[in-house]
């Protein structure tokens, strides 16, 4: 079998849409990294599929990493197992650290509602975190709410392992949706009341610099003390982040201190095709691990209910709700990560379950809490 990857974060800057712009390299630190017992260049991967000349984002930057066999990446420096205290609030809001892009990347395709970013931050090994963690993002300017003050801070989830997407502990990525307001009355967009923070992060440039405070976060961390745990995953759009730091450890890296052997089921709600986030990764994933990885979309513009209504998460939960309790009362834990709104419906779905087998979801949501099961993060 040879054994083939694409690997190190190698981005260049592509014009689309009526920029027609020289090619600019992103900014890296081009390495080769190990895959099993054999060494491997940087290779150039530009995928245009998701780009069209409507694109809010000018510029159109590879993808950071994809794996293209079962060997694994060595990771390195080990040490960033070593540490017994959760990193937390190295960097406040007061004084936060000074971070570089490295690359904004568009990761959704031309038919996907909105815009979503894969966001490369350079923080050279000095603002450590856990897969699960967050990261605070100062926008420049000035707070409007508060003149003289700078900006709130605003939470995102780290998409990426404690190793980065480089795997050499000295990046962060960021995967953010552009926030877009348009006048109910008129339709069109009104920039005044566009979401600063992520509109300033899916403009951002390789080489601008970015505020970070944090890491923050206890409640995601992936609990491994037992290697061979179950892990339900329950995402909806940008909430599919620490899931792929989750996912990117147990089956993409070479991890001497942690061995996944258990199984680990995501569920990933978006709006069509075109909206899924790291799919390639994922699929790749469910083919190389088919014992350890199960991986169910719900796309709410394309797929139905048994109801012959909208599919959305909490439907597909509902669908392998005998499963999920059974692996529940195993002692599985289960994680929700996206928009608020998500959880009503999923809450009701849950419920409904339970009082058709016979329990009461009251009492066993306060049991799932008690043996820190229950893992929540929306925003």
């Amino acid at each position: 079998m040879s054994h083939l990857a694409v690997v190190s974060q190698v981005s260049f800057a592509v014009p689309v849409g009526n920029d027609s712009s020289t090619l600019t390299t992103s900014l890296f630190k081009t390495q080769n990294v190990r895959f099993g017992d054999k060494s491997w260049a940087p290779l150039l991967a530009v995928n245009l599929k998701s780009r069209n000349s409507q694109s809010r984002n000018r510029y159109a930057v590879c993808m950071s990493v994809q794996q293209a066999s079962r060997s694994k990446v060595a990771v390195s420096p080990l040490e960033l197992e070593d540490a017994k205290e959760t990193p937390l609030n190295l960097y406040k809001p007061k004084v936060p650290y000074t971070a570089t892009i490295v690359s904004v990347e568009r990761i959704v395709g031309p038919k996907a509602p909105g815009e979503t970013c894969h966001i490369v931050i350079d923080h050279d090994g000095n603002v450590p975190y856990w897969e699960g963690q967050s990261y605070g993002v100062i926008p420049p300017g000035e707070n409007p709410k508060k003149p003289g003050f700078p900006h709130n801070v605003r939470l995102y989830s780290i998409a990426s392992t404690r190793y980065g997407d480089s795997f050499d502990g000295k990046t962060a990525s960021l995967c953010v949706r552009r926030a877009v307001y348009y006048d109910p009355e008129t339709g069109k967009e009104d920039p005044s009341k566009n979401g600063i923070c992520s509109n300033y992060l899916c403009n951002s440039k390789p080489g601008d610099k970015v505020q970070i405070t944090g890491p923050s976060g206890k409640v995601m961390l992936l609990p491994e003390q037992d290697p061979n745990a179950t892990h339900i995953m329950i995402a909806t759009g940008t909430g599919v982040a620490p899931f792929r730091a989750y996912l990117r450890r147990m089956f993409m890296e070479s991890v001497p201190t942690y061995k996944f052997g258990g199984l680990a089921w995501l569920f990933l709600g978006v709006a069509n095709v075109d909206s899924l986030l790291y799919d390639d990764e994922f699929t790749k994933y469910l083919q190389d691990y088919p014992d350890h990885f199960r991986y169910d979309k719900a796309l709410s513009r394309e797929h139905k209910n048994k109801s012959g209504g909208k599919m959305y998460v909490q439907d597909k939960i509902e669908e392998y709700s005998d499963e999920i309790f059974k692996m529940l009362d195993g002692g599985a834990h289960i994680y929700f990560c996206g928009l608020k709104g998500m959880m009503p419906g999923i809450q009701e779905t849950l419920k409904r379950v339970a009082e058709q087998r016979g329990e009461s979801w009251d009492q066993k949501l306060l049991q799932l809490k008690k043996n820190k099961q229950w893992h929540v993060e929306v925003y």
